[in-house]
């Protein structure tokens, strides 16, 4: 594995507090998007969120499957677990492929602008019968990130469904602002560390099921969450996260930013190489 610097993937509440971020909702312009239809755009303004849309074919997801089967394996040898695989792209030559995959980049940059940075690459592995839950919760709430102009593309890497923790959308809660939220207990078995309480009254309930190998992509400032997988079978998700190249990034988290699309020309983003390590 190349030596690359660990980043926390929940920072220190009272170290986000201190940061003076801009978080509100960036609209996505229709009359640029050269991917999206304007259906979708619209969708995205209003919902805050676009599914599904098919990236990788059955035989290419199966690669890809094996490919992170291979990446747990070795993580839970070195003492980690199904959730440990974060900022996988500074690590991992074949993440850092699909982070930077040209098809996805496509999508992004229809809700972004021509400027996009890809940064952020974490595997979310609910194993059967796994009784943890995500709570609702916003993205940006985690991120030292401003302004908000950020978005998550979700892949399914196996099979997700209702039955095995799939993630659910609170549509159209991202023009909210930044919401309120509590610490969880231990006894709530969540896999991180908020809870915005009453989330369903912001907007209208979405389930997002997606067929391996599909991909959902929301807003940064979206309600989403997930139930706990108590079924038999697995359910592994990709998160890829990309923001507009203008976004600038506290607590170092500029290095693990790469220009995929467009420039950055302030110079922020560091753009790490693609790793050594497949």
């Amino acid at each position: 594995m190349s030596s690359t610097k660990d980043f926390k993937v929940i920072p220190d509440k009272n170290e986000l507090e201190t940061l003076k971020r801009q978080l509100t909702f960036h609209p996505a312009n229709a009359a640029t998007a050269a991917t999206l239809t304007a259906e979708q755009i619209e969708g995205y303004n209003q919902d805050g969120f676009i599914r599904p849309l098919t990236v990788y074919s059955a035989a290419e997801i199966q690669t890809i499957r094996e490919y992170f089967d291979r990446l747990l394996q070795q993580t839970i040898a070195a003492g980690g677990n199904s959730y440990s695989i974060s900022t996988a792209h500074m690590k991992y030559a074949g993440v850092y492929d699909i982070l930077t995959n040209p098809v996805i980049v496509d999508f992004v940059a229809d809700l972004l602008g021509e400027d996009v940075v890809a940064w952020g690459s974490h595997f979310f592995c609910k194993m059967p019968g796994d009784g943890r839950a995500v709570a609702w919760h916003q993205d940006a709430s985690y991120w030292p990130l401003s302004p908000s102009h950020a978005v998550t593309v979700w892949l399914a890497v196996d099979d997700a469904d209702l039955d095995n923790g799939c993630m659910k959308f609170v549509a159209g809660s991202h023009h909210s602002g930044h919401l309120t939220y509590r610490k969880s207990s231990p006894e709530e078995h969540n896999v991180l560390d908020q809870t915005v309480e009453n989330a369903e009254s912001y907007g209208r309930l979405v389930v997002d099921d997606l067929k391996a190998g599909q991909v959902s992509i929301h807003n940064d400032l979206l309600l989403h969450g997930s139930d706990a997988n108590l079924s038999s079978r697995r359910r592994c998700g990709l998160t890829l996260r990309y923001c507009n190249a203008r976004v600038r990034a506290e607590m170092g988290w500029n290095e693990k930013g790469i220009v995929v699309r467009g420039s950055d020309a302030a110079g922020h983003w560091k753009n790490p190489p693609r790793p050594a390590v497949y």
